[in-house]
C-alpha cells in the first residue's frame, strides 16, 4: 500500500477487506499473532491495546460529567478552533451519515456533533462527550491511534480492536500548539464504510492544518519551547520549526533551560555524569554537536542559552504553583526524560513526580486520583488507590473496583517485600552483599536498593508528515 495511514486504496473491495481483517482480528485475540493484510499501524495498535488490557467488547468509559466537561472544554485551547472544525467538517457531518468529534490529548471526547440519528447510534458504544477514547481504554480507533502515533490515520471497520466499534469507519488527525508543538488533541470524522477512501483522510488532515493556522494567528510570537515529559528524546520547537534531539542533547538542553544564568563546564558535567571521572573533551564534543543543531541558541563561557526557553516541565510547575491541579495533570505527559540517568535530570524528574502525587493526594478529588491511577506511572501507586477509595461515595460501583485495585496492589507489595527479605537473609545473597577483600572500599547500602518506582516511557512517535 502506498500510504500506510490509509485504510484502503481507491477501488478496493470493502466487504472482502472486512472479512479478511475480521479473521485476522480473531486470530490475534486467540494467539497474539498478526498476519497480512493487517497494516503495521493497526497491528502495532492492537498490540498496545492488548498490553493495556483494553476491552475487545464493551463500551468506552465516561470520565467527565456534564459540569466538569463544560468547565474543562470552555478553557481548552481547541475551543478556539471549533469554528474552523464546524466550517470545514460541520456540513459534511450534518449530511446524516457522519459525526464530527474533537478530543483532548488523553482521548476524552469534548465535542461530538452530527445528525441526531447517527449520534444516537454511536451512543450505544459510548461515543459521546466525556467518554475516554484513547487506545488504553477503547482499543484501536482513529482518534486514539492518531494520538498514540501522532499522525493522521484512518481506521476501517474490523481494524477496530473493540468488536462493538467494527461497524464504523473513522479518520482522525492530531493537533498541536503552533507555538510549543505540544499535542492538544485530535479531530475525527466517524461514519460508515464509505469513509474508507483517500479523500476523508485528506479532509481531516487539511482541517487539522487549518485549525493550527487559526490558533497560530491568535498566539504570541513564536519562541523556543522544549517538551521532555514522557519522552525518551526531547522535542525542541524554535520559531515554529520542530527538532527532535538525541538523549544526551535532550539532557543538556533541559539542564541549561533550568539554569538560565548558565553553567560552567564542571557544573554541567556534574549534572550530566555525576561523580564519574569524565574527560572534559567528552562534554565539549557533545556541546559542539549540539551547537551544529541549534546554532546561536547555545552560547559558552559559561554554557547558556541565548534565548528564554520554555519547557513543559515549567508549565506543569506553574500550574501546580497557581493551585490548578487539573490543568497540571493535563499537562503532565509522563516522567521527565524517563530513561535519563543524568543526576540533574533524575532529581528534577523525581521532584516533579513527588510534587504531582502530593498535590493530587491533598485534593482528595476522585476524578484526578482516578486519572493518575490509570496511567503507566500511577497504576501501581497504592497510596493513590487508598486515597481514591476514601474519596468515592460508599455505594459507588467505582469504589468497589478501587477497593479491589488497592487490595491487589497491597498484596503485590507484600509479596515484593517478602521476596526481598528472603533474598536479604539468603547466605548466598548475604555473601554477595559483603565487599570482597580486594575491593578497596565499602559499597553504599543505597547501591543495593531496588530501583525507583517503575515508569513506562512514552515511545517517541513518528513526526507528522
Amino acid at each position: 500500500m502506498v500510504n500506510p495511514w490509509l485504510a484502503m486504496e481507491t477501488g478496493g473491495d470493502p466487504a472482502e477487506r472486512t472479512r479478511t481483517v475480521r479473521r485476522a482480528h480473531a486470530e490475534f485475540l486467540a494467539d497474539g499473532t498478526v498476519a497480512a493484510p493487517v497494516r503495521r499501524v493497526v497491528a502495532d495498535s492492537w498490540r498496545r491495546s492488548a498490553e493495556a488490557r483494553a476491552a475487545s467488547d464493551g463500551a468506552a468509559p465516561i470520565e467527565l460529567d456534564e459540569a466538569a466537561l463544560c468547565a474543562y472544554r470552555e478553557a481548552h485551547p481547541l475551543a478556539r478552533a471549533m469554528p474552523v472544525f464546524r466550517e470545514l467538517l460541520g456540513s459534511f457531518a450534518q449530511d446524516g451519515a457522519h459525526l464530527l468529534a474533537v478530543c483532548d490529548p488523553q482521548g476524552r471526547l469534548l465535542w461530538v456533533e452530527g445528525h441526531r440519528g447517527v449520534r444516537r447510534s454511536a451512543e450505544r458504544m459510548n461515543f459521546v462527550v466525556g467518554a475516554r477514547w484513547d487506545e488504553r481504554h477503547a482499543g484501536t480507533n482513529a482518534p486514539g491511534t492518531a494520538l498514540a502515533a501522532d499522525h493522521a490515520v484512518q481506521i476501517f471497520a474490523a481494524e477496530h480492536y473493540n468488536r462493538q466499534v467494527q461497524r464504523w469507519t473513522c479518520a482522525a488527525a492530531p493537533l498541536h500548539d503552533p507555538r510549543t508543538g505540544r499535542l492538544l488533541g485530535a479531530v475525527d470524522i466517524t461514519g460508515g464504510d464509505h469513509l474508507a477512501s483517500p479523500h476523508s483522510l485528506a479532509l481531516v488532515q487539511a482541517t487539522a492544518r487549518a485549525a493550527e493556522a487559526h490558533l497560530a494567528s491568535g498566539s504570541p510570537e513564536p519562541g523556543v519551547f522544549l517538551s521532555a515529559l514522557g519522552r525518551d528524546e526531547a522535542l525542541l520547537v524554535m520559531d515554529g520549526e520542530r527538532l527532535r534531539l538525541g538523549r544526551r542533547h535532550s539532557e543538556i538542553m533541559l539542564l541549561l533551560a533550568q539554569h538560565p544564568d548558565g553553567l560552567t563546564g564542571d557544573q554541567l558535567s556534574l549534572l550530566l555524569y555525576g561523580e564519574r571521572d569524565m574527560r572534559p573533551v567528552t562534554l565539549r564534543a557533545e556541546l559542539s554537536r549540539l551547537r551544529h543543531l541549534v546554532g546561536a541558541l547555545l552560547h559558552s563561557r559559561p554554557y547558556r542559552l541565548s534565548r528564554a526557553v520554555e519547557t513543559d516541565l515549567g508549565v506543569v510547575e506553574g500550574q501546580l504553583a497557581a493551585g490548578h491541579p487539573r490543568s497540571a495533570l493535563g499537562a503532565y505527559r509522563g516522567p521527565l526524560l524517563p530513561l535519563s540517568e543524568a543526576p540533574g535530570v533524575r532529581r528534577m524528574r523525581e521532584a516533579l513526580a513527588d510534587r504531582m502525587r502530593c498535590t493530587l493526594l491533598a485534593t482528595r478529588d476522585a476524578d484526578l486520583l482516578r486519572e493518575w491511577s490509570r496511567t503507566p506511572w500511577g497504576e501501581d501507586d497504592l497510596e493513590v488507590f487508598e486515597a481514591l477509595v476514601d474519596a468515592l461515595p460508599a455505594r459507588s460501583p467505582a469504589r468497589t473496583a478501587s477497593v479491589a485495585g488497592a487490595d491487589r496492589r497491597r498484596n503485590e507489595q507484600s509479596r515484593h517485600h517478602a521476596r526481598r527479605n528472603v533474598r536479604a537473609t539468603s547466605p548466598l545473597i548475604a555473601c554477595a552483599r559483603r565487599p570482597s577483600h580486594g575491593s578497596g572500599g565499602h559499597r553504599a547500602e543505597s547501591d543495593w536498593e531496588a530501583a525507583p518506582w517503575p515508569v513506562t516511557p512514552a515511545r517517541d512517535p513518528p513526526m507528522p508528515s
